[in-house]
This record gives C-alpha cells, sequence and structure tokens, in this order.
C-alpha cells in the first residue's frame, strides 16, 4: 500500500486549517503557498473534504476555509480514507464482500490481515491535534 499525494496532501492541508485557525477563514492560495502545492490540486481535495463536512466553506471576499471540527475529533485514518479509499495492503484483508478462491487454505491471509490491522491501528491512533503538537515540538522546520 502506498499513499497517494491526495492523500499525504489532505492530511498536510488539515493540519494547515488547524494550525492557522485564528478564528478566521482560511484562503486556499495561502495553504497553497505555506505547503508549496498547486492552488488547483489543493481545490480538489478541498471540494472531498468540503462534501465529506471535514470542512466548512465561507464564502466573499473574506471567505475560505476552517476545520468543522476540533483537531483532536479527525484521526489521520479518516482523511486517508476519505481520500484513499480502503487502506489495506491487499483486497482479501479489506472485509469487504472481496472472495477469493483460495481463502479458505491461504495462509499468507493472516499476513496481510495483521499487517492491515497494524495499518488502522496506527493511523485511527494519530489525530490532527497529535500532528499539531509533533509541529510545535519539533519548530516551524517539520514537514510531513
Amino acid at each position: 500500500m502506498k499513499i497517494s499525494t491526495k492523500g499525504r496532501y489532505a492530511v498536510r492541508m488539515m493540519l494547515d486549517l488547524a494550525a492557522n485557525d485564528a478564528g478566521e477563514p482560511i484562503r486556499l492560495k495561502d495553504i497553497a503557498r505555506r505547503q508549496n502545492i498547486s492552488e488547483k490540486y489543493l481545490e480538489q481535495i478541498i471540494s472531498v473534504l468540503n462534501k465529506a463536512g471535514f470542512v466548512r466553506s465561507i464564502r466573499g471576499p473574506q471567505g475560505g476555509y476552517t476545520l468543522s471540527r476540533e483537531p483532536r475529533e479527525y484521526t489521520v485514518g479518516m482523511i486517508l480514507r476519505l481520500t484513499e479509499g480502503s487502506l489495506s495492503p491487499v483486497d482479501c484483508a479489506a472485509g469487504d464482500s472481496t472472495v477469493c478462491d483460495r481463502e479458505e487454505n491461504c495462509v499468507t491471509r493472516i499476513l496481510w490481515q495483521k499487517l492491515n490491522d497494524a495499518i488502522n491501528s496506527v493511523v485511527d491512533s494519530i489525530t490532527l491535534e497529535d500532528l499539531l503538537q509533533w509541529q510545535n515540538s519539533a519548530g516551524d522546520d517539520y514537514v510531513i
């Protein structure tokens, strides 16, 4: 499993919104500048985050985006699953209705399930608030 730029940038964008929350909406072009990410690409990602209710959009000349909830209420897993879909390393460990002909006798399925559980355990235990604390303790040079 490899996290795409869409997933990585979504986490960075959400972290930027949390880190720069001063009670005013944050413009996408400011996030793009700070994160050195194309504004056009961020527009695609923010659309997904907005539709899911992760961010709130404020229109107008002083408009922009804010988090809909507190940083502690967002896990990295929530953000990645929204932008990436399943985080499972293989289909048979995803827990959906995928059926494999070898499922009954496949020893490697145990490995894939353990790997899937480990990935989910990590991303579901780290919140935006945790990332903010890591960023603050590492200084301004910390990059995800």
